[in-house]
């Protein structure tokens, strides 16, 4: 095998570019910077972007890998610039999003000794990666990173920590690269037992009101076509979790809605009717359940998961194939029958009209003076023709975003599910944008999580991203002032914010933006915003103390689910 010597600091870079990356997020300092100075010599093959803060690059690489389907990469020194990476790296862990996150360190000898900015980057990382390793040795710098990058990407997908010791960057070593294909004790794709496939193809054969669950497993593994045939043979209706929007098109007809605390109404009060739940990679989350032993109190349950620890964790499986879903698919697809299930599906559409005249109309049509988040969304999804990626930060708008948006193509909604992190949204909004630069990308985000991160406003000036930013400003923490009038008597306890002027901020960045009060004005500054060339900000003063429903309280039955 060819090698040639290097510097630890260029196996790092030459790893990255055998594996294909074209683009690293990070922040400088003083135990990263012989990777950081080699890298100004690769400046035409490899971009690195400044972001403003470590967790902006995580949640930038996160978005990268969500819309592009590729590896998100983010590069930090020791200390304080490994730990505040700590949200990202939870947040993609929980998400199963594929970033890879290399770290500086201090020299070999200094480790446990309280060196300056010395952290157990390896015992803080381990609860919350699919692997971490720290390297000492420049002679171990290719093996790891190809191991790295078959870890966070097969199988169910996850962040990876790399921690490299100073002198391990400045030591020279024999530099050859040879892709990670197998490693030991680490089985990403178990084996399809076809015995289990039959066993649910009878099942759903012979289901009366059968519920396909759908989940972002379908998106990780690329099964989207094999989704639609499996549903439109069967004529299953299928909803879907928070992170399993986009896998199908909004506008199907066997498309019936979001599952969940916030989701739709027949979805919700038809699990507790079907005879047949088919969870298609997904987890059983606790914001879909509710109350599990209230959950799916009739039906049998067919459990389609590449990760077996998430079989019968949450809700037993009756027949449970754990495999890739795509595999799964295309080996379970021959034995279904083609079906019709008109009264069933018949029932969701009834469902569904119930709630459009208790809840929708008044989100997207509303009769009151103020604005509504479900009104913008809607305009914003119709003036984009559901060609653009939405990406969403977390609170009250994230859950109305995801109810009015709609969709045609995979991939394009990007948002914090599992962590349901704050601040998430400005700096995965680049990193999605940066992933699509083909592509209209639209950030909708409350005024408490745009502070978390708004100096990643600047990142996005810097490289001229024309990421369209749509603050939903309605001057309170929104989801916890909901919860608070509903659940504690109407105590706003430390919910109410007095806020800056952030169109006056965005410009400060230099990036233009426009702030509507008035229904008769927010049209035409929507058109204006996704005309606009560069970054926008558009903020629209929303009504104060408008909840989301429906609403599954928390602990409750799906059955329970409120609408107002």
């Amino acid at each position: 095998m060819k090698t040639k010597k290097v510097s630890g600091s260029e196996a790092v870079i030459l790893s990255l570019l055998e594996e294909g990356v074209e683009t690293i997020f990070g922040y400088p300092g003083g135990a990263i910077m012989p990777i950081y100075d080699l890298l100004y010599d690769y400046q035409d093959k490899l971009k690195h972007i400044l972001t403003r803060h470590e967790q902006g690059a995580a949640h930038a690489a996160q978005g990268y890998a969500r819309v592009t389907g590729r590896v998100g990469v983010c590069m930090v020194t020791s200390g304080p610039g490994a730990t505040n990476l700590t949200t990202g790296l939870a947040d993609a862990m929980l998400d199963s999003t594929p970033i890879i996150c290399i770290s500086g360190q201090v020299v070999s000898g200094l480790l446990g000794t309280d060196a300056f900015q010395e952290t157990d980057v390896m015992g803080f990382s381990m609860p919350i990666t699919k692997w971490n390793i720290q390297i000492t040795r420049a002679e171990e710098i290719p093996e790891m990173m190809a191991r790295a990058f078959f870890i966070a990407t097969t199988g169910r997908p996850g962040p990876v920590m790399i921690d490299i010791t100073k002198d391990a960057q400045f030591a020279e070593l024999d530099f050859s690269y040879e892709k990670c294909n197998d490693v030991r004790s680490y089985v990403p794709r178990p084996k399809l037992q076809m015995e289990y496939v039959e066993k649910a193809a009878e099942l759903i054969n012979n289901a009366k009101k059968p519920l396909a669950l759908v989940g972002q497993g379908v998106i990780l593994s690329g099964a989207e076509k094999e989704l639609l045939a499996f549903i439109e043979k069967t004529q299953i209706p299928a909803a879907w979790t928070l992170l399993g929007n986009s896998a199908m098109p909004s506008d199907h007809p066997l498309n019936v809605g979001m599952l969940g605390m916030h989701g739709n109404y027949g979805p919700n009060i038809k699990t507790n009717e079907s005879d047949l739940l088919i969870a298609l990679g997904m987890r059983f989350d606790d914001r879909v359940t509710g109350d599990v032993k209230s959950y799916g109190t009739m039906a049998k349950v067919v459990h389609f998961e590449i990760d077996h620890s998430e079989v019968n964790k949450n809700v037993k499986a009756d027949i449970a194939v754990i495999a890739d879903i795509k595999e799964t698919f295309e080996a379970i697809l021959p034995l279904i029958k083609k079906n019709r299930h008109e009264e069933w599906l018949n029932q969701f559409k009834h469902a569904y009209q119930y709630e459009y005249e208790k809840v929708i109309e008044q989100d997207i049509h509303p009769e009151k003076e103020g604005l509504t988040m479900g009104e913008v969304i809607r305009m914003i999804t119709e003036k984009t023709k559901g060609e653009a990626i939405l990406v969403t930060d977390v609170g009250q708008h994230q859950m109305i975003a995801n109810r009015y948006f709609k969709f045609k193509h995979s991939r394009s909604l990007v948002t914090s599910g599992g962590l349901g992190t704050m601040g998430f949204g400005l700096p995965a909004a680049f990193g999605a944008q940066t992933g699509r630069p083909d592509k209209t990308v639209v950030a909708a985000i409350g005024d408490g999580g745009f502070q978390m991160t708004i100096q990643e406003l600047g990142t996005i000036w810097q490289n001229k991203a024309p990421v369209k930013i749509v603050l939903l400003n309605n001057n309170f923490l929104g989801m916890v002032r909901q919860w608070q009038q509903l659940f504690f008597d109407k105590r706003y306890s430390s919910t109410e914010l007095t806020n800056p002027d952030f169109i006056t901020i965005a410009k400060g960045f230099g990036i233009n933006g426009k702030k509507v009060t008035k229904r008769k004005d927010l049209e035409v500054t929507i058109e204006e915003m996704l005309s606009y060339e560069g970054p926008f900000l558009l903020e629209v003063s929303v009504e104060k103390e408008d909840n989301v429903f429906p609403m599954v309280p928390s602990g409750a039955s799906v059955s329970d689910i409120r609408l107002e």
